[in-house]
Order: structure tokens, then sequence, then C-alpha cells
């Protein structure tokens, strides 16, 4: 985001031809200070790429970019503007050396001006060796776009370049949404509003999980911004909402950072747990004081027809029973309760049995104490901080809503052969486990001649084979430890160092022992077929063994689980070298 937004139009005139004069100072000098800001990438807890941010002189009235970009708006140099941004952001990119994508804000309207040149940005980044494959065109608008077939010209041009799109600010600003209909963009950014207090509003949360949904079937990636707190964070990363960009994990600068000060705090991601808590359900509705009087908690519901529950607390802001809307009313049908009740305090028909949930539960133990409770209707609870202290209230309906948006996301997840979790949530297994601080050990385990296997035997008698190593995985690693499926024959393991060499040594046993009962048996008393190696060269070909690579990972490594992977890559191909079934052994330090 250009973080500019327009003016009102009533600016005095000599103030428009003082800052006009002072625009044209920095277009002819160049005076334009290009700030990055990271976005995170909270699946391999690593910088996804930056966003280039403009800042015009520091002792200028042109310093704020709302004030600059509506400068030059209003005088008519906006496309100047706009390259010289461009030009010195792609420098300074390139200068720095940063990582990953450059994010380059480009305002629509511009490329649709008269003087605007094609091929300029393209120019820029060869001038400095910098690839478009590299950089994402982010829309920014914060006017009205009036012709849509012009403007899918301008974008088809850059994505014929090498470049992606990217558009800004979705849900603010003029008709975003059709913004998204008509360009098709590779990202899309939700503007702030939608992601403020997610983690206590479900109504956001509802709704982002729907823009997820739409974004999933465009083939588009979404971007949260302005991501603050840890619990909205915490709260994106249960959505699956995985690129995300904020003050919580850095602010513009010119020397921005390339690894994570503040790394993505993930849920624990183990078969089995959804990874969300309570607090995304918790809905800040104000309490009742204990000894409030009976009439006064009449009115508030009479007032507010939707308001089903209310928590009482006590002088310390602990709950002590709730008030709930339909068994309260119900004791006013008789004409006479009024004056029943009209000197009572509430503590005389609040009800005391609750169900009170603190708010980093896992939304799988709460279902489980609302299923299992013997304390009546269940349909609100109290959610409460770490101190016991009243947060709010949630609904059971909710709950439900998002154990089966979560369970949805699980089976999405998993490899459609095995049903073991697949790569995203082999990612937040290895993002958890880092962010916990704790060792442990990462194995990736890899099935040599599978693809001879499968071109003599046959794909179903190949899905038999993954299948069987994936069960015995399982069974070996038990309830500690961790086992995803890559894809295609490789598997991931994810285990606790006391156990992961004797782990790791009995499922090379038990494959010895059972792989050659996947073959005839003339190839298993010749320990092998005839085959054909990649240059078409006859060969014979050995029965199928089993590579596996460990890493282990040290307390407090600081490391990211891409840096994971890149280790394992290359150990994998170290036990791949040894003959027969293998355990390699990372031993460096």
């Amino acid at each position: 985001m250009h973080d500019a937004t327009t003016q009102a139009n009533n600016v005095p005139d000599a103030m428009i031809d003082h800052e006009a004069q002072e625009l044209d100072h920095i277009l002819k000098q160049g005076r334009i200070t290009p700030l990055f800001q990271p976005i995170v990438d909270a699946s391999c807890q690593g910088v996804f790429g930056y966003e280039a941010l403009s800042r015009g002189p520091s002792d200028s009235a042109l310093h704020s970019p709302l004030t600059l970009f509506d400068t030059a708006r209003l005088t008519g140099r906006l496309v100047e503007l706009d390259l010289l941004c461009r030009r010195a952001a792609i420098e300074a990119f390139a200068r720095l050396e940063l990582p990953g994508r450059l994010f380059l804000n480009v305002m629509p309207t511009s490329l649709l001006e008269d003087n605007f040149r094609e091929g300029l940005t393209r120019a820029y980044l060869d001038g400095v060796g910098l690839s478009p494959e590299r950089v994402v065109i982010e829309l920014t608008e914060h006017l009205p776009i009036h012709d849509y077939a012009l403007m899918r010209q301008a974008v088809d041009h850059y994505r014929r370049m090498g470049f992606q799109v990217a558009l800004d600010d979705l849900g603010a600003g003029y008709s975003s949404l059709r913004h998204w209909a008509e360009l098709r963009p590779d990202f899309v950014k939700i503007d702030r509003h939608f992601v403020e207090e997610i983690d206590r509003d479900p109504g956001k949360s509802q709704f982002l999980g729907s823009l997820l949904e739409v974004s999933r079937s465009l083939g588009c990636q979404v971007i949260a911004e302005g991501i603050e707190t840890a619990g909205e964070q915490r709260c994106l990363w249960g959505m699956n909402c995985t690129l995300m960009q904020g003050y919580y994990f850095a602010r513009p600068a010119r020397e921005p950072l390339r690894r994570l000060e503040q790394p993505p705090s993930t849920p624990r991601a183990v078969s089995g747990n959804f990874g969300t808590s309570a607090a995304m359900l918790c809905r800040h509705l104000p309490p009742v004081a204990q000894g409030t009087p009976v009439p006064e908690v009449v009115t508030r519901f009479r007032e507010d027809p939707g308001l089903r529950c209310l928590a009482v607390l006590d002088d310390d802001q602990r709950p002590v029973g709730v008030v709930r809307q339909h068994e309260f009313l119900s004791e006013f049908t008789n004409p006479f309760s009024h004056s029943l009740h009209a000197r009572r305090s509430i503590d005389a028909l609040m009800d005391r049995r609750m169900l009170i949930a603190e708010e980093s539960m896992p939304l799988e133990t709460l279902s489980r104490q609302i299923t299992g409770s013997s304390q009546g209707r269940q349909d609100d609870f109290v959610i409460v901080d770490a101190d016991g202290r009243y947060r709010g209230l949630g609904q059971a309906i909710d709950l439900l809503r998002e154990i089966t948006a979560l369970q949805v996301r699980s089976a999405r997840q998993a490899n459609p052969l095995t049903g073991l979790p697949g790569n995203e949530v082999i990612n937040d297994t290895l993002a958890a486990r880092l962010a916990a601080g704790e060792p442990f050990v990462a194995v990736y385990a890899d099935l040599d001649s599978f693809k001879a296997y499968n071109d003599v035997y046959g794909y179903a008698r190949g899905d038999q084979v993954i299948l069987a190593l994936g069960r015995m995985l399982q069974e070996v690693c038990g309830d500690h430890g961790f086992v995803g499926h890559v894809g295609g024959d490789d598997f991931m393991l994810v285990l606790d160092p006391a156990e992961a060499r004797a782990c790791c040594e009995a499922i090379l046993e038990r494959f010895a022992r059972f792989i050659p009962t996947f073959y005839t048996t003339a190839h298993r008393q010749t320990g092998g077929f005839p085959g054909r190696d990649r240059h078409g060269r006859e060969v014979m070909v050995p029965l199928m063994t089993l590579s596996m690579a460990y890493h282990a990972v040290s307390r407090g490594s600081g490391a990211t689980a891409m840096d994971i992977a890149s280790v394992l890559a290359e150990l994998k191909g170290q036990a791949k070298r040894q003959a027969g079934n293998s355990l390699f052994i990372d031993r460096r330090r």
C-alpha cells in the first residue's frame, strides 16, 4: 500500500502552489526515500517478500505519502512521481540484496495517463539485474476505475513481461471487489479493518474465511495486512492465511530485517489437534456486576432483543454466574413477577452452572467439554484470561462452525492416498516445534527404485506399497511422533530426540522384512528384475530400499522450516548414495 489516501479538494491555492514547487524540486532531484516492510510467510517462518513504501524528504511538507501523492495528482504529475518511486525502490531493493519478492506500488490511474510510457519498469529492473519474476505489481487505488477494458490491457502487459499482480486494500476504497473480479490478481491484500481484533470478532473471521475460500477457487493468494497483535496472527494462522504483514513483525525501514525478530507463533500442529483456541470465539459483551438489581438486567435484555446471555462478575472481574435471556425473562410472565423481583439482586436469579473456558484452550478440548457437560444447556460459555478474569462470551454455534471449517481444512491438506498430513501441516508442525524452542529430530524418508517398480507392477500395486509404508511409519512412531506424507514415495517424520535413533532403526528393520512380499517369487529370488535406467540402458533393478536422512534440531537453533527443508534435501542425496536400506545422520554442529 502507498499508505496514501485522497485528501479533500478544498485546499487553498497558495498552499497548492507552494507544494507544487516543493514537488518539482523532489522530482528534479530524485529525493524519494524507499522503505521496505517485510511480508511474512508463516508456513515457513521466513520472509516472503517486501512491500516498497515511498517517503518524501524528512524536512519537507511532502514527507507524508498522503500529501506527496495528492499533490502529484492535483498538479498532473502523478506518472512522474509513480515512476520515480518505482525506480528508487528497485534500485534500493537490488542494492540491499533483499530476499524474496518485491511488491511495487503502482496507482492504476497512472497506467491510463496519456504520458505513461510502457517498458520503463522492465528497463529499471534490467539496469540492476533483477528478474521480473521476483516483482509483484501492487495496484493501489483510492479513485474509481472507469475503463476496465483499458485497465485489463495494462495488467496483461505486465503479466506478459513476467510480473505478478496484487490488489491492495481489498474491502476498502472504490469497488475493490469488482477490481478483483475484473483484473484477476495473483495476490489480494485484505484491508486492515477486517484484520483488526479478528481473534475477538467471529463476524470478521467468518467474513475473512469466505474471502479465503473465494481466493482458493480463483487460484489467488491472500495477504493479511496490518497485523499488530499475537492474537490476530494466531487467528489468521488457524484460518490457513499464512501470508501476513504488519507492525507485529516489523515496521517499514530503509534497511529492513532479513530474518524475523518476531517469528509467527504457531499452534501445535500435530495430528488430531486443530491448533486454534477459544480466544477466536470471544465476543466482548459488557458484563453485569454481582449485586445488580434485577430490573436493570430486565432493561438490558429488552433494549437489546439479540442479547442471548450475560456474565455476572465479582469485584475481581471473575465470573460467578450467567443470566440466559430465555430462562430469565420467563420468570416475568406472571403479572406479579415484577413486584416480586423488584428489590432483588441478580444473584438470586443467575445460573451458577456455567462452562468457563480459558482463552488459550484448544477448540477440540472446548468441544469435548461442551458435549460431555452434565450442567444442562451450554449454548453460551464464558471465556476468561489466564488469571481467570472475564474476557467475553462464546457461542456453541460459532464453535461448531470453526471446528467444521478446521476439519474441512485438515481433510483438504491430507494426502488423498494415505490420509496422512500433507505439506502445509508438515510445515506447520516444523514451525510449531521451532517456535516452542525445544530440540527435536526431523527425518526425511524416501523409497529407492520405486518408479521402476511402478513401471513393471503398475500404479495400483505401487499405491499398495505407499499405503503399507505409511501405516508402518505410523505404527513405529506411535502417538508421540509425527508422520507426514510429502507426496509420492516421500515422507517426513518429526520425532523426540530420545527415541529418534531407535525409531529409525526399527523402521528400517521392519521395511526390510515386508518389502519383499510385494514382489513375485522369481524377482525375490533374483533380488530384482530387468529394467532400464534413465538413459535407456538395460540394467538389473534391485528390490526397493528405504533411505532416511536424519537431522537433529537443537534447542533455540534459530532455524526456520525452510532451513530444515534445505538441510534435509542435501542429506537425502547423501542417504541415497549409500547401498541398501540406509540411515544418514547429520553429525554437523
